[in-house]
């Protein structure tokens, strides 16, 4: 038989003598585990008369959720004053004034970015990626440079192996390629991305953003160029009096080639687009070449295209009044925090930002 008297006596001084979460897990475990004093009592009741045995099962019942309660009990009493202690340890002055929180900026080439895709979206243009590491052909062959011409010199490109025939690509247009080998026409994209080149001063980086654009198709000539461009100038300067001329020039992959000028006047000593007598060149475009298509399995008796490239940076610094290019990578907060654009500002088509 189990003396129950005894047992209730060992939970009373065991409970007493606690002092700390520790000493109530160590009695927890002294009476409730695997071994403990009331799991070995129940599993001694077999060896009770059946007359007493529903009896003191009854009775261990009634001690054991009576010490559940009292264990329970003292666990929430020592981890209240526990926390009431931490509280009183790591009490905070709210009277003191709290960390200024710095709000990050939209940099101003990501900006201009958004804003052209947004125009070209707006005339049927889908955006179109490729890799900045490229293979010769699709950089140069494929695009009808030839083999003499200085771009493929190594001042002028970064060259990945000594045969010359991994690069870092120098324009996007790479990208035309690769979508003109798997696509059929109509093809019409625009392809912004970083491009690289051995160069650096004022107004040129060894890295830069450059955004191309392509449309093939039946019945493309240079009046739907000169449209498409037209367009896009007036709506990313925000004037529709801005004033635009085509001169030629040459570009191994275009035939005829141009490049675009657009109006401005020197006020204040900066210059303000739109406006004035005198023609600052921003692009050069012209009809995507013959050799172009065949090299991409074009048939060009049936279609034909236009391409056109502009720097993003250059963009950015006409629009933004930003003098050094420079300074879009060295990483200053400060610059960024004043030429940068808050996260809510979003791009239309007919202003760069709508507040």
């Amino acid at each position: 038989m189990i003396d129950l008297a005894q047992l209730k006596d060992q939970i009373t001084n065991k409970l007493s003598s606690i002092t700390s979460l520790i000493d109530l897990e160590e009695t927890k475990s002294y009476f409730l585990g695997k071994k403990g004093l009331i799991t070995l009592a129940f599993k001694n009741l077999g060896s009770v008369e059946a007359s007493e045995r529903k009896l003191q099962a009854s009775k261990l019942n009634i001690i054991k959720n009576d010490l559940i309660d009292r264990l329970n009990n003292l666990q929430n009493e020592y981890e209240t004053r526990q926390i009431n202690t931490n509280l009183n340890s790591e009490k905070l002055d709210i009277t003191l004034p709290s960390k200024k929180i710095i709000k990050g900026k939209i940099h101003p080439v990501s900006q201009v970015i958004d804003e052209l895709t947004s125009i070209f979206s707006e005339i049927g243009f889908s955006v179109a990626e490729g890799p900045d590491i490229e293979n010769e052909y699709n950089n140069f062959t494929a695009l009808n440079t030839p083999e003499h011409h200085p771009a493929r010199e190594m001042h002028d490109t970064f060259y990945l192996d000594k045969n010359k025939k991994t690069l870092l690509r120098t324009h996007t247009s790479p990208v035309q390629i690769r979508t003109m080998l798997k696509s059929k026409p109509p093809i019409k994209i625009i392809v912004p991305g970083r491009t690289y080149r051995c160069d650096s001063d004022m107004t040129h980086t060894p890295m830069f953003h450059q955004l191309e654009g392509l449309y093939v198709d039946k019945n493309i000539n240079m009046g739907d160029l000169k449209g498409c461009l037209e367009y896009f100038l007036k709506k990313f300067f925000e004037d529709n009096k801005l004033k635009m001329r085509l001169r030629p020039s040459h570009f191994p992959f275009t035939e005829p080639s141009a490049e675009v000028d657009i109006s401005y006047k020197i006020e204040n000593e900066k210059i303000v687009v739109g406006e004035g007598d005198k023609w600052l060149e921003v692009l050069g475009c012209g009809m995507v070449h013959p050799n172009v298509l065949k090299n991409v399995k074009i048939d060009s008796n049936k279609f034909q295209g236009y391409a056109f490239g502009v720097g993003i940076d250059r963009l950015a610094m006409l629009k933004y009044g930003i003098t050094d290019l420079r300074s879009f990578f060295e990483g200053d907060i400060r610059w960024l925090d004043h030429y940068g654009f808050d996260c809510n500002d979003v791009p239309t088509n007919y202003r760069g930002l709508s507040k």
